[in-house]
């Protein structure tokens, strides 16, 4: 394996195919001087060893019952500092003989361009490519297999172990990050129109009877509701959190929260976002104004009214003769009754009532149509919102993902050229410009009436100093910052539960979130998207079940291993439309994933299943030996 990449995320997926796929790996990094980030652990150079150390703690935590890790006990591979992925250094890397290569640059520019040369060395290398732009990111992918189909004159069957998976680490961190700020919120997983909610459940009460939706995830740690708990970690013993457990033991874990897949659904394409440019015609005025005309059109009316009884007249007529008198542009009435008299005068005296009232609406029109390509600033009155730090690549998407989850948001950002500001005024979302470390920015941002705090700039200290500020404002406000180092992070995390035991704080690393999508993906599968549970991650893939003896020939329930896998769905399209296998049959009526599989059904080669997998499991299912063969999703 090959991974070419500037920051934080090429080293965790080294490690990750290191210690939890036991790969041979070869690092490419800028040298120490041009690196964007340093290692994760320490921020130290020539860190790899003890990088290994920290992700096969977490395997071994994070793993279960799921046996050994596939392919030994952990790969090895060097280490090759280059400014930029040339062809030269791509060939020095051995990318003609490599069997998989990630490009995991910030930059989509330097990926694509990389890919390219890299695909014209080594026709069947598998790629992986880390883009930002999504649309792009799906032409790409569309000519890359295209090229390695050309050059190696076969058609993308089995065969053919070149392919090409574009992924995010924004779009794979963003449903987490942003499930996270909201209590309640279930977490989610969306690609290509298919939805995955995972609900965090609390334990029961006496009497109640818990809804097991379509399966257990995961159990929550027993310290995941004790402010000083350590969520998750090696310290909180057999009562950590447990993967993908059996009946048996959901039964026996009375009092301890459950991860629950409660809903899986359709998702469609993407909505329009509200508002655009243009805003509501409701907008345009403001209420005292609405009311103000209401008032005189109510007026209007009355006088119309008292005009037909006066004079008997038909009442159209009388309205006409009302909005003449209204505009002054009918005669006086002279020869009139001394009602028609005095009603002209309450006309005429209503009349010059509405100029100011067109005055006020002309203005306020056009100042809103103006101000509707700005930044609006946060409301008076707002509260129960979310207040977002930061609209770079990871907060941009996270503030996409809440507004489509129609949650009130406010952002501060000190940059206004930020990627993220162009999505804020299309969104219409309020946002403050300012440095957040400064005084009155959080303030502005209405933060001591806020629900909840999301740090996701790139600087650590920054979302720190932020989370302190905020909680000495507000004590109980739910928190949650990002932090790249995952020491740090622990630390830090730990240390504000314990100090704020009436407030729920969570940190997260968008690395530690992403790197094992990319890893499965460089493996030959298709990964869905992962779910954080507390520290930990679930995975959710696309496989093909051939060539895996856990699950060819075997029925759903015998290919269920606790805290490894287990198979969530069929893909009907993908198996050829087949209802029915042995001990069990299936309906499917309507084309897609069939859910809810009968524990009878008998998985078949040609069967393509989802399934929900710990890195540790995953890494056993899929092994070295299917990787080479090439039996992709």
């Amino acid at each position: 394996m090959v991974v070419c990449g500037d920051d934080g995320l090429a080293h965790r997926l080294a490690a990750e195919l290191r210690g939890v796929y036991g790969e041979q790996v070869t690092l490419v990094v800028p040298p120490s001087g041009r690196r964007v980030r340093q290692p994760v652990v320490g921020r130290a150079r020539a860190a790899s060893a003890a990088l290994l150390d920290l992700v096969n703690a977490a395997v071994n935590r994070d793993g279960g019952g799921g046996g050994g890790v596939a392919g030994g006990g952990g790969g090895g591979g060097q280490e090759l500092e280059a400014g930029e992925p040339t062809e030269d250094v791509l060939a020095e890397a051995g990318v003609a003989r490599a069997a998989a290569l990630a490009l995991v640059y910030d930059d989509d520019e330097t990926n694509i361009r990389a890919a390219l040369t890299a695909r014209r060395l080594n026709p069947r290398l598998r790629l992986v490519l880390r883009l930002y732009n999504r649309r792009l990111g799906q032409h790409i992918e569309e000519l890359l297999d295209q090229a390695a189909a050309l050059a190696t004159g076969e058609t993308r069957t089995p065969a053919l172990d070149a392919s090409t998976t574009v992924l995010s680490d924004a779009d794979t961190a963003a449903p987490a990050l942003a499930a996270t700020a909201l209590v309640g919120t279930s977490k989610v997983v969306e690609t290509d129109g298919l939805l995955l909610r995972a609900v965090e459940r609390q334990p029961p009460r006496p009497g109640e009877v818990a809804d097991p939706g379509l399966c257990t995830l995961a159990l929550l740690s027993a310290t995941s509701n004790d402010p000083a708990g350590t969520d998750g970690s090696e310290e909180s013993g057999d009562q950590g959190p447990r993967l993908l457990p059996d009946a048996a033991e959901v039964a026996r874990a009375t009092g301890r929260g459950t991860v629950v897949l409660e809903q899986v659904s359709y998702s469609g394409p993407a909505l329009s976002a509200r508002g655009g440019v243009v805003p509501p015609f409701a907008s345009l005025f403001s209420r005292r104004l609405r009311w103000s005309i209401a008032g005189l059109a109510a007026c209007v009316v009355a006088l119309a009214v008292a005009l037909t009884l006066v004079t008997g007249e038909h009442p159209l007529h009388a309205t006409y003769v009302t909005l003449l008198d209204l505009f002054a542009i009918n005669e006086p009435a002279l020869e009139g009754s001394t009602g028609e008299q005095v009603l002209q005068l309450l006309t005429g005296l209503m009349g010059l009532l509405l100029l100011p009232v067109l005055l006020a609406a002309v203005l306020e029109a056009l100042g809103t149509l103006r101000t509707a390509t700005t930044l609006r600033k946060p409301p008076r009155g707002l509260g129960g919102h979310v207040v977002l730090l930061g609209l770079g690549k990871i907060g941009t998407r996270v503030l996409t993902r809440l507004r489509e989850l129609h949650i009130p948001v406010v952002c501060v950002e000190s940059d206004p050229e930020a990627r993220g500001m162009a999505t804020a005024r299309r969104l219409r979302v309020p946002v403050v410009l300012g440095d957040v470390t400064q005084e009155g920015v959080l303030e502005a941002a209405k933060i001591h009436r806020a629900h909840s705090l999301l740090a996701l700039t790139s600087v650590d200290t920054t979302n720190l100093e932020a989370v302190l500020y905020a909680r000495s404002v507000r004590a109980d406000l739910r928190v949650v910052l990002r932090l790249y180092d995952d020491d740090f992070a622990t630390a830090v995390y730990r240390t504000l539960r314990a100090a704020h035991p009436g407030a729920l704080t969570r940190s997260r690393s968008v690395t530690h979130l992403s790197a094992p999508a990319f890893a499965g993906a460089m493996m030959g599968r298709q990964i869905l998207g992962a779910i954080p549970v507390e520290r930990r991650v679930l995975l959710f893939a696309a496989v093909r079940v051939a060539g895996h003896p856990q699950l060819e020939g075997r029925t759903v329930g015998e290919a269920f291993r606790a805290g490894a896998w287990r198979v969530l769905a069929l893909d009907t399209e993908a198996s050829g439309g087949r209802g029915g296998g042995g001990g069990g049959a299936v309906d499917v009526a309507g084309a897609g994933l069939v859910w809810d599989l009968p524990d009878t059904y008998v998985l078949r080669g040609s069967d393509r299943v989802v399934l929900a997998a710990t890195r540790r499991g995953l890494a056993e299912l899929l092994g070295r030996r299917g990787a080479r063969r090439g039996v992709g999703a």
